[in-house]
């Protein structure tokens, strides 16, 4: 099987969630001579972008897109270290957590997954997130993008805190994206935020487009 059509077959299993399909065929295009890059945007990537669309479009939901992510964990494992290797760029860094007081994490972790779909780095730091340990984690990993998730309306308030100490520490080159159950566009304006996300995929865009990749 030629290299396009293994992609091409990659992509469709990774969309119907087969983590072995989506392994083999992995191995298949590495034995092909691919290159990591190419499997992780050809195949990887294009069947994330799928399963994206679908789910913004409401046509899954997301039960399918945690199975299409652990499928794409599955080609990851394989061709990460390759990435590493041969020093492949990502579209860019994006820490994202759950703030201080929240315990909820299935939104956020479904942002996370579908972020490293679509070729970013991402560092998941957890729920109960302080001020001082995101202010620590923007220090260490020098992000381009913060996700801040919050389901409760006790919580969300905390947002606003955290935009005000990025600025304090001088961090406001940081771009900040909010999303959550209670968040709107015009709290994500009243907080000074960079944008607001209602779903996943949202997030996916509006990082995207505040990268410019």
């Amino acid at each position: 099987m030629e290299t396009e059509k293994i992609l091409k077959e990659l992509a469709v299993k990774l969309e119907a969630g087969d983590a072995e399909a989506v392994a083999n065929l992995t191995n298949q295009a590495l034995g092909e001579n691919a290159s990591a890059e190419t499997i992780l945007n050809d195949g990887l990537v294009a069947g994330m972008n799928v399963v994206g669309g679908k789910f913004k479009n409401n046509e899954i939901f997301i039960p399918e897109v945690l199975i299409a992510a652990r499928a794409m964990k599955a080609g990851m494992k394989i061709i990460r270290p390759l990435l590493v290797e041969a020093k492949v760029k990502s579209r860019g860094k994006v820490i994202i957590g759950t703030v201080k007081g929240d315990l909820h994490d299935i939104g956020k972790n479904i942002v996370s997954m579908m972020l490293e779909g679509a070729g970013f780095e991402v560092v998941n730091m957890g729920t109960d997130m302080s001020i001082e340990d995101i202010v620590a984690q923007v220090r260490k990993d020098k992000p381009d993008v913060i996700g801040l998730s919050a389901l409760l309306t006790t919580t969300m308030v905390y947002m606003g805190d955290v935009v005000n100490a990025l600025k304090e520490n001088k961090m406001d080159d940081v771009k900040v994206i909010i999303g959550g159950a209670p968040i709107t566009q015009a709290y994500a304006d009243d907080i000074g935020a960079d944008g607001y996300a209602p779903d996943a995929a949202s997030a996916v865009d509006m990082v995207k487009g505040l990268l410019g990749s």
